[in-house]
């Protein structure tokens, strides 16, 4: 199975994500909290993050959240993208990047 590189330029966390992997499941299965987690399913807007580089694949997102604008300057939701290249990101709001 294919994996891509994540680097987090707000912590400086790497970690991979396989493919057809969110970035939030990735993030959370590593311990790493760089975003508050809600619905996880694009609703709720909890874990906004900035895309600076690399490409990926978007699911269903609130338009509320993220409306095309935002889409349009790398703002997602890290429940809803799957990486399709290495990605460079960074949190709108760390919530910390201990593991627990």
């Amino acid at each position: 199975m294919v994996a891509y590189q994540v680097y987090n330029r707000t912590t400086g966390d790497r970690f991979s994500c396989e493919e057809g992997q969110s970035v939030l499941k990735a993030m959370e299965s590593k311990g790493y909290k760089c975003v508050p987690v809600g619905c996880r399913g694009g609703g709720c807007g909890f874990c906004m993050i900035k895309v600076i580089s690399g490409s990926y694949e978007c699911g269903k997102m609130s338009k509320r959240h993220c409306p095309p604008e935002a889409l349009e300057n790398g703002e997602v939701l890290a429940c809803r993208i799957y990486p399709t290249k290495d990605l460079v990101i960074e949190c709108h709001s760390e919530a910390g990047n201990a593991a627990d």
